[in-house]
């Protein structure tokens, strides 16, 4: 018998006792990989390439407040910018208020949109015919194949935020990775049913020529308009995203929180579990050692015990969370959830770490103990 082989043995000896740890185990490592995911897919990753070229710009106290149409050309006149659309939340109603028909619904100049998000594809016809029906739409192919929709069929969104219903047809669909669940149409139908939301837009979108004029042309932008009724701020897309988490509160001191309070859960049940092990096997020790087993050989079998029950439960939980990932972001309820959301190889390899790291700190006390129990005592022993 190898050494592996017996470690394994010894490890599934209580099936029980092994099988509620490791699911204790597999249960914490998946809430750890999730929010470790989720804190990737906040804070580290930069999205598309075309995305790090965006700014934002809004009204400095809130996105509730619609900024004069008038900023648009100003902006556009700063060196560096490439393309201006205004872009306003509609915050309207798809057939009814269950979460499963809730989309993104978006009001901005059909004319230009296109370029500042480039990264949207979509056929040169469709998008010509969408430019020149002041009621198209263009829509996501998720949302599309969601609902069935394509190029010609009409729908109707009951307004929320403001007091109409646009009729509206779809005239183009657009590809994007990854993808959006988005619906646009042009401001200026919203603008004829509206009085008040004339020459108004709830933020201007901007493309500028490279990712390294973002600071200096987001800077510009707030100087032009420091004076102004209106002040602004300009932000990168990135950091645009990131402060609607932010209207949830601390979220990272809220993620940080539960990882913490995971792997404490996790060192708790592994040196419970490893505790009672070798409390149960004093006298298998004393004969391991009667058997030239040294002390440091006994201790590394109880070390390597407790870290692979810990690693199995790990790769369970993080199977798990892999999956559970994948249900959220293809889910029509998953809002506001990054549709790229996914476990990487470094939150794998960093889930891992955490469950061998735990396993070992939760075995080498026990182990330790065990390694020096004297022959004679341990085979008196009864337990």
């Amino acid at each position: 018998m190898t050494l592996g082989s017996f470690v394994m043995r010894n490890t599934f000896r209580n099936k029980r006792r092994s099988l509620l740890t490791m699911l204790s185990i597999s249960f914490s490592l998946l809430l750890l990989t999730l929010m470790m995911s989720i804190w990737r897919t906040f804070y580290i990753d930069v999205g598309a390439a075309d995305s790090a070229k965006r700014v934002i710009t809004r009204d400095r106290v809130s996105l509730a407040f619609l900024l004069p149409g008038y900023y648009r050309e100003k902006i556009r006149s700063i060196p560096g910018v490439i393309a201006v659309a205004p872009m306003t939340w509609f915050g309207g109603k798809y057939r009814d208020d269950r979460p499963e028909n809730f989309f993104a619904q978006v009001a901005t100049d059909p004319d230009e949109y296109l370029k500042v998000a480039s990264d949207k594809i979509t056929p040169p016809d469709q998008v010509e015919a969408w430019q020149h029906d002041r009621a198209g739409a263009l829509v996501d192919v998720t949302l599309a194949h969601k609902y069935g929709w394509k190029v010609g069929d009409k729908i109707t969104l009951l307004g929320t935020i403001f007091p109409t219903n646009p009729e509206l047809t779809i005239r183009a669909i657009y590809h994007r990775d990854p993808p959006q669940n988005a619906l646009y149409f042009n401001a200026k139908y919203l603008e004829e049913s509206v009085d008040w939301f004339k020459g108004r837009a709830g933020w201007y979108a901007t493309q500028v020529t490279a990712p390294q004029d973002v600071a200096r042309v987001a800077g510009a932008i707030d100087d032009m308009f420091r004076n102004s009724p209106q002040r602004t701020k300009t932000e990168s897309e990135k950091a645009f995203q990131l402060s609607f988490v932010a209207t949830l509160g601390n979220v990272k001191a809220f993620i940080l929180g539960i990882c913490g309070a995971v792997v404490f859960a996790i060192l708790l049940v592994s040196a419970n579990t490893m505790a009672m092990s070798v409390r149960s096997r004093t006298r298998e020790v004393a004969v391991l050692k009667t058997l030239g087993f040294t002390r440091g050989r006994v201790l590394s079998l109880f070390v390597f015990e407790s870290v692979a029950l810990a690693v199995a439960g790990g790769l369970l939980g993080i199977f798990g969370a892999a999956g559970l990932i994948h249900l959220i972001t293809h889910s029509s309820v998953a809002i506001g959830i990054p549709m790229d959301m996914k476990v990487t190889l470094k939150t794998v390899a960093l889930s891992l770490a955490v469950a061998a790291t735990v396993g070992f700190l939760s075995g080498y006390i026990p182990a330790y103990g065990a390694s020096r129990t004297n022959i004679v005592e341990g085979l008196r022993h009864i337990g």
